[in-house]
């Protein structure tokens, strides 16, 4: 079958497209002139009266076309006129794909071919378009360097960046150009591609289909199966997939396709292999700074080849957007991210918290401590000077001969007691015998154990060596855990029985190490390498390597209440700072018997010295926790001080007439109760004081990304209740949190500027703190890192909680719920915590949530009662219920348009306590709409 030639044409009129940015561009290549169909942005900023003050060159895949780049093309225009730095973007569509020329060809493309375009032609090709652009836009081929990496106004002095960009196999042969060409490119950005393909590893599935002998041609050229199945990796609307394919028509436009998939090196045996891997070397040696975009969902560019890429460029900065498949920007604001990111790296205006010179210095030190493989997103929390920081390990290691009793562990049957000599050299002989198997400083290990002692052994044999732990708690379902840890990418995972299965059930990275020995069979069946019981065993040296201040030491995963998990970063100062706090704020001192029923604060106990106590119940179920458990986990501990979560104090104050006259008698000894997770009512407080009547009680307010900002005792509690404010009140920052608000505005977001003291009493915000013991950063999520961060109020740096509410006139923070479920009515925006409040004091209502029905800023609130506990039915609330609460919101000054009981409240598993209002609101606007009153919220 022949295939004619045809000249480069431009394309028809496509949504979301300019034609103004269409051009044909001819350029001389590695076997001659060809004609080029380019994206570029130059003639209509030029016709803005802009120039350009940096250049983005961006290269598709297959079987994409420069069509891929039309929002980053529109966003970087419409950023020029806006005033910030104007990005010009060039983006041309390799040889005879788009609707640049088509070459004759003679037969279908076979791997042999010989008139397959190889992937140094296809570099070639791009370098050739670049480098007669930057020569026109310069006027001589002599001066296209020069006026493309310098302003025209050379007074300035300031550098003109050229940064590349590309996907798929745009993504590795971009990054080859770049880093071929480091004397004029200052940065690369890449979405989903791949560099090697590890001989021990199989080709992805879809890839390996359509190379499967006749397969190649049919499914790329005589057929569109190829390209409509790419189609099918993104989000896209009929339109938008209509235009991607409006440049592969006929099997003849399509020879390219098939040609591209025949050049991808799968051995060592194809004519192109020999080139990817000098591109690899290539990549590797490329220092400038880089961002590598993800979309985890994609079943061809999968986790393995993102591995690779951080290898290679240990200096990137990642973003994952989790839910995201290969067409990554196609499915979230992909253009967005990278003109924040140039932003963050050229602009001296945008992002004015981050110091570059310091940025840099600290990426730096992080790519030191880490492994290959493992980069650390930049931090936009100021480092901590090591000489400053106590090691976490400091006490345990100063009590290496204490016989006294460090750790009791319920889970254990019996219950297990160790002494802080034991757990000493236990901790020291795990961190030896990790060591010796090859656990190096960095190393990212996965900990599948439950909390207790197991979990405390091998946390603090990691820490002692540097290695940095990954808890990814049970909570989240086995989906949920299996995108956390694929997103943190472990080498190492150690677990018992039941995290060993799903390790191996679902395929998670690291190799493995089990809690107890196994036998020769079951470490087969789950890939065991050793056990903490056998790593138990090792000699001690002289001295282990000392983890660096600012080096990572835990990525803590969030609930997943609000969307997908993200990993948080901390840091051995963050850590060390976190257990400074909870000793200096509660009055911990070493001796102090803590019954945790929070994991979190259960590992904490070896930082502070106090005897950590794990008492019986399921993690991953708080109403587990029985009031005769707690008062057991006292006794064994001789605990004065007490934590758990709300969800879990309410089964203990449910169960508390189960406890003998000895259990009593412990619980009367506890002086402090703390319970953290949620906000904590009075009348729980109230439950809480008749089991532990002699202690203070109190609520601290944090999260994973600050554990303790906030706290507020049950006098304190009562007070706040009295005045009648809405929300919940969570108390005062404790010593060492700074607090800020940023206004919300009328569309429900909020403000860039942070505001304190009395501007910000009484107005609804996001509040805003500072501290030495907030997170260090998200993992593989620049952007939301930079988001969390990006202000400079004071010099401090600063973490958006993404909570809601306002600051009274005593200085009192009263929380109203979450950012996104801001009800933006024609009113002004309304914070559903303050109004459910209200709702949840009405006897017939066990809890609520206030939802806002409609276009933005037009919302209507709708309340939404759990029938969970209560007489209610699910549908509209009765009559006389439903004109009760809409009197009592009309009197604080809402209007309810409509009350609807649900039946049943989406909530996190974690804590049980976190409702997930978008989903609420779903079907609330679904029942008002006449839709299925049952239907699963």
């Amino acid at each position: 079958m022949r295939f004619p030639a045809r000249p480069a044409t431009i394309p028809p009129q496509l949504p979301e497209w300019d034609p103004a940015w269409s051009r044909i561009v001819e350029a001389q290549s590695s076997d001659g002139t060809h004609a080029f169909h380019v994206l570029d942005t130059l003639p209509t900023l030029r016709a803005a009266g802009l120039e350009p003050e940096g250049t983005i060159v961006a290269l598709h895949g297959n079987p994409t076309w420069s069509y891929l780049w039309r929002r980053l093309a529109r966003e970087t225009v419409d950023a020029a006129r806006s005033g910030v730095r104007v990005w010009r973007l060039i983006a041309p569509d390799q040889l005879e794909m788009g609707f640049s020329e088509r070459l004759a060809h003679e037969a279908m493309p076979t791997p042999k071919s010989a008139e397959v375009r190889r992937i140094r032609d296809r570099i070639a090709d791009f370098d050739a378009v670049v480098r007669t652009l930057f020569a026109e836009a310069a006027g001589s081929a002599d001066a296209a360097v020069t006026s493309a990496t310098t302003t025209d106004t050379e007074a300035t002095g300031q550098k003109h960046p050229i940064v590349t960009i590309g996907h798929d196999w745009g993504g590795v042969l971009s990054l080859g150009w770049a880093a071929r060409n480091t004397d004029i490119v200052d940065a690369a950005i890449s979405l989903n591609t791949a560099v090697h393909q590890p001989e021990d590893a199989p080709v992805p599935a879809p890839l390996r289909a359509t190379l499967a002998g006749p397969m190649l041609p049919t499914a790329t050229v005589a057929t569109d199966w190829f390209l409509r199945v790419t189609l099918r990796l993104g989000d896209l609307d009929a339109k938008t997939r209509a235009a991607f394919r409006a440049p592969y028509a006929t099997a003849q436009d399509r020879w390219a396709i098939g040609g591209f998939v025949a050049d991808i090196p799968v051995d060592d045996n194809h004519a192109s292999d020999p080139e990817l891997q000098r591109i690899g070397e290539d990549i590797a040696a490329f220092d400038r700074p880089a961002l590598l975009v993800w979309g985890p969902k994609d079943p061809v560019f999968v986790e393995r080849y993102l591995r690779d890429l951080r290898q290679r460029l240990p200096q990137a900065d990642v973003h994952r957007f989790e839910t995201a498949s290969h067409l990554v920007s196609e499915d979230h604001d992909g253009a967005g991210l990278v003109l924040d990111w140039l932003g963050a790296r050229f602009d001296t205006t945008a992002h004015a918290h981050r110091d570059d010179e310091h940025s840099r210095a600290d990426e730096h030190s992080r790519a030191e401590a880490a492994p290959a493989g493992v980069r650390a997103d930049a931090s936009t929390s100021a480092t901590s000077d090591s000489a400053g920081v106590r090691p976490i390990t400091a006490i345990l290691d100063a009590r290496s001969q204490d016989e006294s009793i460090a750790s009791v562990d319920f889970a254990q049957n019996p219950a297990q007691q160790i002494t802080w000599r034991h757990l000493f050299e236990v901790t020291t002989s795990i961190a030896n015998g990790l060591l010796d198997l090859g656990v190096r400083p960095g190393d990212r290990v996965s900990m599948l154990v439950p909390p207790g002692n197991n979990l405390t052994a091998a946390l603090y044999a990691c820490l002692k060596i540097g290695a940095v732990a990954v808890v990814a708690d049970a909570g989240l379902g086995p989906r949920g855990m299996t995108r956390a840890i694929t997103s943190a990418d472990p080498q190492w995972i150690i677990g018992g029985l039941p995290g060993l299965a799903l390790a191996r059930a679902y395929g998670w990275p690291g190799r493995r190490i089990s809690v107890s020995p196994l036998g020769p069979v079951r470490s087969r069946l789950f890939s065991v390498e050793t056990s903490l019981t056998e790593l138990s065993r090792t000699d001690h040296r002289a001295e282990l390597p000392a983890p660096a201040a600012e080096a990572d030491a835990a990525i803590l995963f969030t609930s997943g209440s609000t969307g997908p998990a993200k990993g948080v970063r901390y840091t051995h100062a963050d850590i060390s700072a976190l257990a400074a706090v909870l000793a200096r704020v509660f009055d911990v001192r070493e001796g102090t018997g803590l019954v945790a029923g929070f994991p979190p604060f259960a590992l904490l106990g070896p930082a502070i010295g106090a005897t950590s106590v794990t008492p019986d119940m399921s993690v991953t179920k708080p109403k587990t926790l029985t009031a005769s458990a707690i008062a057991d986990a006292i006794i064994a501990g001789r605990a004065t001080m007490v934590f758990a979560s709300p969800a879990a104090y309410r089964n203990v104050a449910a169960t508390a007439s189960a406890l003998d006259a000895d259990q009593r008698a412990a619980c009367d000894r506890v002086e402090l109760v703390l319970s953290a997770g949620a906000p904590v009512p009075l009348e729980l407080m109230d439950s809480i004081a008749e089991v532990f009547p002699n202690a203070s009680i109190h609520s601290p307010y944090g999260m994973t990304e600050g554990l303790l900002l906030t706290d507020i005792d049950r006098a304190g509690v009562a007070e706040a209740d009295a005045t009648g404010g809405l929300g919940v009140c969570v108390g005062r920052p404790i010593d060492g949190v700074e607090l800020a608000l940023a206004p919300i505005d009328a569309n429900g977001g909020s403000a860039d500027e942070l505001v304190q003291g009395p501007q910000a009493q009484g107005r609804l915000g996001e509040f805003v703190v500072s501290a030495a013991h907030i997170k260090s950063g998200y993992d593989n999520l620049w952007r939301t890192t930079a988001d969390s961060a990006r202000d400079s109020l004071k010099g401090l740096n600063w973490h958006r909680t993404n909570d809601i509410g306002h600051i009274d006139d005593a200085g009192r923070v009263w929380l109203e719920g979450r950012l996104q479920h801001v009800v933006t009515t024609a009113a002004g925006p309304v914070g559903p915590g303050g109004l459910e409040a209200l709702i949840d004091a009405d006897a017939e209502v066990s809890r609520s949530a206030v939802v806002g029905i409609g276009p933005v800023g037009t919302q209507a609130l709708v309340a939404v009662l759990d029938s969970e506990g209560t007489s209610l039915s699910p549908g509209l609330a009765p009559l006389e219920l439903t004109a009760r609460l809409r009197e009592q919101a009309r009197e604080a000054g809402f209007d309810l348009a409509a009350v609807l009981v649900a039946p049943q409240f989406p909530t996190d598993i974690r804590h049980n306590s976190k409702i997930d209002r978008s989903r609420l609101a779903v079907w609330a606007d679904s029942v008002l709409a006449g839709g299925p009153v049952r239907a699963r919220v």
